[in-house]
Order: C-alpha cells, then structure tokens, then sequence
C-alpha cells in the first residue's frame, strides 16, 4: 500500500522559488570581473533566470541539453546554474585552471551546445575555440555590451552578450515539472590520473544534498546569515552553497575572481559575512594578512574549510587570536560532495581543550541519508575504533554510480559502495579522519606512513608556509618519506629547525630521511598539492644518493 502524500517532485526551481517568494528581500552580492559591485535580490535573481530560460530557448537549448560555464562566482553565473536545471537542461561548470587540452576535451565530452564565459577568459576561449567548433554552436560572454571583448570565433559559432540576452527576453518563462531524477549539473574531477571524468547530478540528489548540508550539525545555514563561498561554484557547485543558501533564504556574498587575502577581508567585513567556506590554502593567506595588517573580521562567525586536511596551525589561530571556529567537513565531486562534517556529539562534552583541539582535526561524521565504512585490503570491514585505517568507502541517494558516458553502476561494487580513495580512520563515536589518499600513503618495511600527519607538522614551522610529503623510493625500505617545505618570503628555514618539530610527535621510524627547501610546490587546478609531478620529480631521490 502507498501512502497518500502529494507527490511534488524535487526540483532546483523550487529552491529558486521558494527563495524568491518567502526570502525575496535578501541580497545577492557580487564582486564582478569589471571591478564593481552588483547587489539585488533573490526575487530579482528568479525573475533573471526566468528571462534567461527564455534566451536559451531562443538559442535552441531544450531538454538535456548541455549548457557549459567558464565564470567565477558571481550573480550571472548563479542565473545560469539555476535557469539551466530549471528548464531540465543540465548546467555544465568547467574548471578554467585546467590545462586547454582538458577543457578542450571537456566541453567535446559533455557535448556543450552553448558556452557561458567571463570576459576574463577572452583568451582562453580563443584558444580553445578552433577544438570545440564541432561541440558548441555560441559564445554567451556574461558581461553587458560596453565590455564586450573583440574575439573573433570559428564559422558557425556566435558570439553573444549576456545582458542583451536577458534585456531581449520575456520574463513569462513558467518552470516546468519533470521526473526528479532528470539530470540536473555536470561536474568533471581534476583528472590528476588521467583524463577528466564527468559526474552527473540529478535534481533529486542535489536537493537531498543540500536538505542534508543545512541541517543543524552540518552547514546549518538560517535566513538571517550572509554566506560567502570562497570555493568556486566551479569546484564541486561550490560545496552546494548556492543550493543550501537558496533553501534557508539566506544571503549571497560573491566574491569574484579575487581570492586573495586583503580582498576577501575587505569583502567580508564591508558586507557583513558571518559565514564563508573554502580550501585551507586560502585561509592560510587570510590568516598572513590578519596577522600582518593588524585587521580582524567583524562578523565572521564560523569558517568552513574543505578540499584538504586542514593544518593545525589554521584551527589554532583563527579560534585563539580571532575567536572564529574553523570548521572541517569532507567530500568529494562523486559526493555532490559533502559527505562527513565535524559536530561533537554529547560523548565529546568531557573533552578538556587539548582533546577538543585533537577532535576539531577530524573531518567528522556521516550525513543522514549517507554510509560509510572502512575496508582492507581483502575488502573486509575494518573496526571503528579510531586506530584501524584503511580504504574508505561511502554510498547514498547523491554519491555517484558511474561517470558520465560510463553505465549506471559501473564506479561502485555489488554492493553499492563507492571507492573513494581516501584512506581514514573512524573511531567508536563515528568520526572520521582522512590519513592519506590511497596513492599518497608511505609504504615503509611493510608499515604505513601518513603523508597528512607529516605534513602538518612541517607547517607549524614559524617560517613555513606551506609542506608536501612524498613517498620516494627506498633501496631498503621499498619507501621512505621525503619532505618539501618552502619557506615564507625573505624568511630561512633549515632542515633541523624543521625536523626538530617532530620530537614527541610520531615514531622515530616516520621522521623524513630528508629535510628539502624549495621555492615552490605545484598545484591541482583545484589548488591542490600535485603530488604527481612531486613524484615524477622526485621518486628516485634516495636511490639517486643511496647508490
């Protein structure tokens, strides 16, 4: 027997709606790639993307079709992540730090019939252009007809203006209904280990995705908060920001494409920010800028960080000088992505400051709707006992089955378990902390050796802004751990005032053989350290000095 509720399928227009009908007044703010600031209102904002649902029409957009973003966070870029699903196209954000070739081969992968661009990327797309005539039939630069660049494109594909997309459209657009499970946004990996792979969202998964994120042990964003995601809407959909603001009416601050740390302090406190998310790299140059220009954040009420393990160091400073909890979560682009957020429980309650700091360093526990679990290398479930690590796998309503052009099922097990490649450990109250990624992890004598705990420590260093360690072959112990750090401008560090840090903190057999300072580490187009060229680079260094 079926129970007798209304059935109303879920869908991202309804986000829009709601926001628009019952949180009309809260702001949208955005700092453009022109240099001003837009400001209106969610009520506005769906009236927009009811205009440009009608100029996609106009550009032969239907259902299914895929409609690709290169943008930053910003007002026009929000239109289009909801007009797009709203129609039951599929909203294409594609990350511009990638290589060309990558892009390249995304845009053909997913099959862009038009492509949304900032004007900041003119030249990305004139190089791009000639290896995507055959995929994308316009060019919408989202900027008004008085900063419309001179980009001259292959035969067959236009170039338009956004604005005058919008001003020359009707606002009579009505959202239409459709199954829930319609494919909604499209989303490809980094591609470190090989091509880029697609992840495709379902209006269903995104929706329970951000009921999920804005509950009162996750995100828990309330209509009276200003929400600035630093992460990139083209990083993951922004950790589901722009959904879970949507949902609890809260208000949008866009910081465009400046991330840097006197740029964001200005932004936050001259719009009241009470809430902002992103990767520990750019807190760790928020954090310098605090610190050197003697300015605080006014509003600023919780910090969210993901993306990496968040060092120590950010969790100390910022909850001891600025009194601004950092809070950690974890996810990834096949999880839509939240997956596990740190919220003690009532067993944490006797925790003196010393194991509340321990705690806050954990990526934390599962959301509801979600399972995880820990395995080896037989696949054999792993206790939860805080000491046990292994392969982490996850499964629920919006973890991915397969990526795109792959069949449904074909990324997890029989089971319905998705690899993540992380390796992690869960302890008896459920909290979760990464220790590696699987391919990072330090092989020694047959013991394992956590590239993340050493790292850490390595950024503690007074004088060290930033730390990677790798796993360099070993002519005895298969592999041993070699570190990288590099150091703060105008500051020396030497390898005994680094290594010295380690005392106490991990066995004698963990400490890196060696100790390197270099000028740079290379990273991810997601601002991740590359650990692949570290190892093409550096692999054989003790077999080079050993032999």
């Amino acid at each position: 027997m079926l129970g007798l509720m209304q059935s109303q399928p879920l869908s991202i227009s309804a986000l829009l709606r709601h926001a628009a009908r019952h949180h009309g007044t809260c702001e949208i703010v955005s700092k453009t790639v022109e240099g001003d600031l837009h400001r209106y209102t969610w009520s506005e904002a769906e009236r927009r993307c009811r205009r440009l649902a009608r100029a996609l029409q106009g550009l032969g957009i239907s259902a299914g079709d895929r409609v690709g973003t290169l943008a930053w966070n910003g007002y026009r870029h929000l239109e289009v992540y909801y007009a797009a699903p709203g129609m039951a196209a599929i909203c294409h954000t594609i990350n511009p730090r990638l290589h060309p070739d990558d892009i390249a081969y995304i845009v053909n992968h997913a099959g862009d019939a038009v492509l949304f661009a900032e004007t900041s990327f003119t030249g990305l797309i004139e190089a791009i252009a000639p290896h995507i005539a055959g995929t994308v039939r316009a060019v919408v630069m989202m900027t008004d007809p008085a900063h419309m660049p001179v980009l001259p494109l292959p035969a067959g594909m236009k170039l338009l203006c956004y604005d005058t997309l919008i001003d020359g459209s009707d606002d009579d657009y009505a959202w239409p209904s459709f199954d829930e499970n319609t494919a909604s946004a499209l989303c490809y990996t980094s591609g470190t280990t090989g091509r880029p792979k697609g992840v495709l969202y379902s209006h269903r998964s995104t929706l329970l995705h951000a009921y999920a994120a804005n509950l009162a042990d996750a995100l828990a964003l309330r209509a009276i908060d200003r929400v600035l995601p630093v992460v990139p809407m083209f990083h993951v959909n922004a950790w589901g920001v722009p959904y879970a603001a949507a949902m609890s009416g809260a208000s949008l601050v866009m910081p465009g494409r400046h991330l840097d740390g006197p740029s964001l302090e200005t932004l936050m406190n001259q719009e009241r920010v009470t809430v902002t998310a992103g990767v520990p790299t750019v807190w760790m140059g928020l954090l310098q800028h605090l610190r050197g220009s003697g300015t605080r954040l006014d509003t600023v009420k919780r910090i969210i960080t993901g993306g990496s393990a968040c060092p120590p160091l950010l969790i100390e400073a910022f909850g001891r000088e600025y009194g601004i909890p950092v809070e950690h979560a974890w996810g990834m682009t096949e999880i839509s992505p939240i997956g596990t957020y740190n919220r003690p429980k009532p067993a944490h309650e006797a925790l003196d400051e010393a194991g509340v700091f321990q705690l806050a360093l954990k990526q934390g526990r599962i959301l509801p709707g979600l399972d995880m679990k820990i395995v080896d290398g037989e696949d054999r479930e792993l206790p939860w006992d805080g000491v046990a690590f292994g392969d982490l796998k996850i499964r629920g309503p919006w973890v991915t089955s397969g990526y795109y052009g792959d069949p449904p099922g074909s990324a997890v097990d029989a089971g319905g378990w998705f690899m993540t490649g992380d390796v992690a450990t869960i302890d008896p109250n459920g909290m979760m902390e990464i220790t590696d990624r699987s391919k990072d992890v330090i092989k020694s004598g047959g013991e394992w050796i956590s590239s993340i705990t050493l790292e850490n420590i390595a950024v503690s260093h007074p004088d060290v802004v930033e730390a990677a360690v790798i796993a360099a072959r070993h002519p005895k112990w298969d592999e041993r751990p070699l570190l990288l750090v590099v150091p703060k401008p105008g500051a020396t560090v030497t390898p005994e005032s680094v290594l010295a840090l380690y005392e106490g903190k991990v066995a004698k057999w963990w400490l890196p053989d060696e100790i390197l300072v270099v000028d740079a580490l290379p990273h991810t187009a997601t601002g991740k350290l590359q650990k692949t060229a570290l190892r093409s680079t550096y692999q054989d260094y003790y077999l080079t000095k050993l032999s």
